[in-house]
């Protein structure tokens, strides 16, 4: 049953929104604590953000596809226009991720305003527990893995193999750097919380988010591009890698502590 949320707890919430955090309590552990208005804000705006950033990321791999064909598409000789629109692309997509993460970091700011007493012992979670060390390992080797399989397409003679591959490049590092700016936002932002259930809380989003930023999907997805076009040995290694990849990410999830373990540890020290 849905307990009422206490009078100082942050701003208003609707009844949707409290029951969302009632379960999403539930699902890591907490089914005893509070769904209190300003759990429930934190998480409608975090989904809100997290369905924004899908948009970007989409947009991303869609952008560099059109540039892929838009340059390489049996229209020689090589055209750089769209290189140079698939660039300005991406910059506009890392400012479109920046402002979404102020957005968020706003709306905790108002929120931790209302409270009218924070934690006792506020902690600042680094990335050793935020993000973990084999997550971080996974992370790293995705990324080095997709660069060096877009990189070694460079190798090929076919100038449009090597084209399609500098558009690939671009769009990974264009992935990476919105990443880098998510963890940097979950590694920065202060702390809200008012008692231990909310610090909790706190903790256990923040490792929640920055595990979901490990899911190579853009790794996974941009090599696409270069299927048809690069020789059969460049094939065989995209679906090596992505299928190594995949095998990783599940051992991953299900060797490791959740989330809610994490952020049990992390107030027992």
């Amino acid at each position: 049953m849905t307990r009422e949320p206490s009078p100082d707890t942050g701003p208003p919430a609707s009844a949707a929104d409290l029951r969302l955090a009632s379960a999403w309590l539930a699902r890591h552990g907490m089914a005893d604590a509070r769904p209190t208005p300003l759990l429930a804000s934190r998480l409608e705006v975090r989904e809100r953000a997290r369905l924004a950033t899908y948009v970007i990321l989409a947009a991303l791999i869609v952008v560099s596809a059109l540039a892929a064909t838009s340059a390489f598409g049996g229209f020689p000789p090589y055209r750089p226009l769209p290189l140079l629109a698939l660039t300005a692309s991406v910059a506009g997509l890392l400012l479109a991720q920046s402002l979404l993460a102020r957005w968020v970091r706003r709306v905790d700011q108002r929120a931790g305003a209302t409270l009218s007493r924070r934690a006792a012992h506020p902690i600042q979670p680094g990335w050793r527990t935020v993000l973990g060390q084999p997550y971080a390992a996974f992370a790293v080797a995705t990324f080095a893995g997709a660069i060096v399989l877009a990189a070694s397409a460079l190798a090929v003679p076919d100038p449009t193999v090597r084209q399609l591959a500098v558009v690939v490049l671009i769009g990974l590092l264009g992935a990476t750097a919105i990443t880098a700016i998510q963890l940097r936002h979950l590694l920065r932002f202060p702390v809200v919380a008012q008692d231990e259930e909310s610090l909790t809380a706190d903790v256990i989003m923040r490792v929640e988010d920055a595990r979901e930023l490990t899911t190579p999907s853009v790794q996974w997805s941009l090599p696409v591009v270069l299927f048809g076009a690069a020789p059969g040995w460049w094939g065989a290694a995209a679906v090596a890698y992505m299928v190594l990849g995949l095998a990783a990410c599940v051992a991953l999830h299900a060797r490791t502590p959740s989330c809610a373990t994490v952020a049990r540890r992390v107030m027992m020290v």
